[in-house]
């Protein structure tokens, strides 16, 4: 056996070289249905703390089991890729949130935008970051089965978590037609028959401290309860010298509650609710280049000399609240071949947010010499929605020949939005200095009601037709109706004169449609630890209705409905022992008609103006290596690599700022990549367009061609006292742009991030204590990147604003763990 392990540690090795990222999730080897205690949990359904318990296991029994085919399987019996993250996981790398879940999943990543409402998850280079509330995101959230409607209802704090599944690619044949690029699925833990409970407290650097908890325990025969809860109070990592404080820090809380009851021995429900509030003072966006000396002079005492600058100087006016309701009743039948699940749910989310879009110190207001502005402080925006879903599944129990899974969706979204801005504008001054001149105030906004419908029946089969060769197969149909009825308005008050780029108007649009997506292929079982696929998968997104700030309600098309299809060849493979696991995905994806928006600002105005549009086409191909080594008992690998190609052709964007002036004015032969004017004659009349570029092969934003992640984790026994462990995380990714039209200077360089963890605990688990240290060697990156608010032009382009993660800088903290 010692000589088996060599050689499977030998050959682990080699993998290494590649990289890879496991599915690090614990093992079991139950078969149960849903409704049956988490696999990860003990006997009380509480999470093993993260401690050396969380992989000190014998590896000789257990499989990982996942729900990513809306039935219980082994996680190599699925023809998906599939990261599995545990909660221990989640636990032990400080990943406190669904935004960092890109630091355990290779072809995930995060745009952050101004707000939650605009901030998105990306798969595989594919994701949807989009002002209009019309659209759908591209990455799919659920938890316990209830799909958030829209992105920002689904970024949360990842409280007394079983497992998160990341489904890579198209999954709409069974999660519907917001999963084009792929699924969240989060799988909360059950209550549990004997009474336990978990307290983890945090405390870190910059005036971080963190407590969640979980009490679970049988109420009564056949009735079981669980209660959890977090509160957060995370101090800002950005400086304002004005008020001689910190920025971007938040405070937030959280409670769920979960009844689960079984009337019979085959029936079970599940009733959970959920309420959770976020209070920010975030958004803040240093300038990191700056050489407009206008800009520069108005900044002071604000010297940017740095790429990294962390430092503000303005009226700390920016702030993102958010509250979330959800409500939801799951029934699992089980009547032997078969199990019928019912789940209802109700979500009501608010979000109130406010952009000081000019980002400096505008009181009183100050000459900014020929700019359109000298103050935009006021812009804020509300966001409201209630969802009602209702899904009705049957699945197949057990392994049979033919397993299969079926069922009904049906869902209504009631979204309200509305937004007003005011600004001042100064005639004469000092530059940097109180305005002398006239002061014009410009003021309008936008109030929008959009309210979806939507119905879809579906179903998949995996049928052994010879042997281990088995046959896929998978159909959705699905029914969309919006409307959306909205005005723009202004000036607010008397004396304002209307905000630039406002259009007076109001009116009514409605749009429907059907649409027939699928999913066939092949699976084949060389033995219950080999496996091998091969998937075609047809993906659809529906057409959305716009509703913004420019919209005009009279006449809104929106945009068109984004197809795809998606290509998948894998293997999945496992040791026996548990040694070593290998898993990789060879993937291409065609999306046509991909749902994207580019910003349009007018350098004379000082206006941005986002459009939504359909690109002509965009392509995402690549490959996928997660591994995991487990050459003792104290020692495991976890490694990833992943190769994303993501490209994008679409025509008529606007070119990057400092390119524009030089743009040449053109009838025919217009190029690619290349900024350029139309020479456009109607009736004689001879105009030029703005200047566009045409892009061919771009890549998509937030898009890194490679990530590769390293995991090692190592763990100890003290004689029968206590044990200890220490782990590092090392995620490299390569350089990204954050723009569509491809400019070269919103472009992240390539970094690594490099967290060490260390702890220990007694011999019972009861205790846990540990030590951790994000961002090892301080190295700096981006969240978002764009040209900045005020004072740009085709004359000065060059100045640039950037958002920041709090771990863009090192810090270092402490977690105990108690369990009982």
């Amino acid at each position: 056996m010692e000589k088996v392990r060599v050689k499977i540690v030998s050959f682990a090795a080699l993998a290494a070289s590649m990289g890879s990222l496991p599915a690090m999730a614990q093992t079991t080897s139950s078969t149960t249905q849903d409704k049956q205690p988490a696999p990860t949990s003990d006997s009380r359904g509480i999470a093993p703390a993260p401690s050396v318990a969380a992989s000190l296991v014998d590896h000789s029994v257990g499989e990982i089991v996942v729900t990513a085919q809306k039935r219980t399987e082994r996680l190599i019996d699925v023809p998906v890729a599939v990261s599995v993250v545990t909660g221990e996981r989640l636990a032990s790398q400080q990943i406190n949130d669904s935004q960092s879940l890109t630091r355990a999943v290779p072809a995930l990543t995060y745009q952050q935008g101004g707000a939650p409402n605009n901030s998105s998850f990306r798969i595989r280079g594919v994701g949807t970051s989009l002002f209009g509330q019309g659209v759908e995101p591209s990455v799919s959230v659920v938890v316990d089965g209830v799909v958030a409607p829209r992105a920002s209802s689904g970024f949360a704090d990842l409280l007394d978590i079983e497992r998160v599944e990341v489904l890579r690619g198209p999954q709409g044949t069974l999660f519907g037609k917001n999963a084009t690029a792929g699924v969240i699925n989060i799988v909360t833990a059950r209550p549990a028959n004997e009474f336990g409970g978990h307290v983890e407290a945090t405390i870190a650097e910059r005036q971080e401290y963190r407590v969640k908890g979980t009490l679970t325990g049988s109420i009564a025969e056949g009735l079981r309860g669980r209660l959890s809860g977090y509160y957060n109070n995370v101090g800002g990592h950005l400086y304002n010298i004005k008020t001689d404080s910190y920025q971007g820090g938040f405070e937030s809380w959280g409670l769920r509650g979960k009844l689960e009851w079984d009337p019979t021995s085959s029936l079970n429900f599940l009733l959970s609710a959920e309420v959770r509030e976020y209070d920010a003072n975030c958004c803040a966006t240093p300038f990191v280049r700056v050489e407009n000396p206008v800009l520069a002079q108005i900044l002071r005492p604000l010297v940017v000399t740095s790429s990294d600058n962390h430092t503000n100087n303005n009226d700390n006016l920016s702030y993102v609240k958010t509250d979330l309701t959800q409500i939801s009743l799951q029934a699992d039948w089980d009547i032997g071949p078969v199990t019928i699940t019912s789940i209802t749910a109700f979500q009501g989310y608010q979000e109130l947010n406010q952009l000081e879009q000019d980002q400096i110190v505008s009181d009183p207001t100050p000459f900014v010499g020929a700019a359109a502005f000298a103050s935009w402080n006021f812009q804020p925006a509300r966001q409201k929605q209630k969802s009602y879903t209702e899904e009705v599944r049957i699945a197949s129990n057990g392994g049979g020949d033919l397993t299969y899974v079926a069922g009904i969706f049906l869902s209504k979204l009631d979204l309200h939005r509305n937004l007003v801005r005011r600004r001042q504008t100064c005639s004469a001054g000092v530059v940097g200095q109180p305005c002398t001149g006239t002061i014009v105030n410009q003021s309008g906004g936008f109030d929008a009601q959009f309210d979806s419908e939507s119905a879809s029946i579906f179903g998949q089969a995996d049928y052994r037709i010879w042997g281990g060769l088995h046959v896929l197969g998978g159909l959705r149909g699905q029914y969309e109706k919006q409307r959306v009825e909205g005005s723009q308005f202004g000036p607010l008050m008397t004396g304002d004169v209307l905000f630039p780029g406002t259009t007076v108007n109001e009116g009514i649009s409605e749009r429907d449609g059907t649409a027939v997506t699928g999913k066939a292929g092949l699976r084949y079982e060389i033995d219950r630890n080999l496996q091998t696929y091969f998937s075609y998968t047809r993906g659809y997104k529906a057409f959305a209705l716009d509703l913004g700030a420019t919209t005009i309600f009279t006449n809104n098309p929106g945009l068109n409905p984004e197809h795809v299809d998606a290509y998948e060849l894998g293997a999945k493979w496992r040791h026996a022992s548990g040694v070593f696991d290998l898993n990789a995905a060879l993937f291409r994806s065609d999306y046509k008609d991909l749902q994207t928006q580019t910003v349009i600002s007018d350098p004379v105005t000082g206006v941005f103006t986002v459009q939504q549009i359909n690109a002509g086409k965009s392509r995402t191909q690549g490959f996928e290596i997660e591994s995991t080594m487990r050459p003792s008992d104290t020692l495991s690998i976890a490694m990833s690599f992943s190769y994303t190609d993501a490209t994008i052709d679409v025509d008529g964007l606007q070119c990057a700022l400092q390119q524009q002036a030089a743009a040449p004015i053109l009838t025919a032969n217009f190029p690619i990549n290349s900024c350029y004017r139309r020479r456009i004659t109607t009736n004689g009349v001879v105009t030029t367009s703005p200047p566009i570029v045409d892009v061919r092969g771009g890549q998509l934003p937030v898009a890194p061609k490679y990530r590769v992640s390293i995991q090692p984790r190592y763990e100890a026994e003290f004689g029968s006292t206590f044990r200890a462990f220490a782990q590092a995380s090392i995620n490299f990714q390569s350089s990204s742009l954050f723009a569509v039209n491809q400019d070269p200077l919103l472009k992240q360089k390539s970094y690594a991030i490099v967290d060490l963890t260390a702890g220990f605990s007694d011999a019972s688990e009861r205790y846990t204590v540990s030590v951790f240290v994000r961002n090892l060697f301080n190295t700096n990156y981006y969240t978002g990147l764009a040209h900045a608010a005020i004072l740009q032009s085709t004359t000065q382009p060059f100045d640039l604003q950037a958002s920041y993660a709090k771990d863009s800088q090192r810090y270092a903290g402490a977690t105990l763990s108690l369990r009982f």
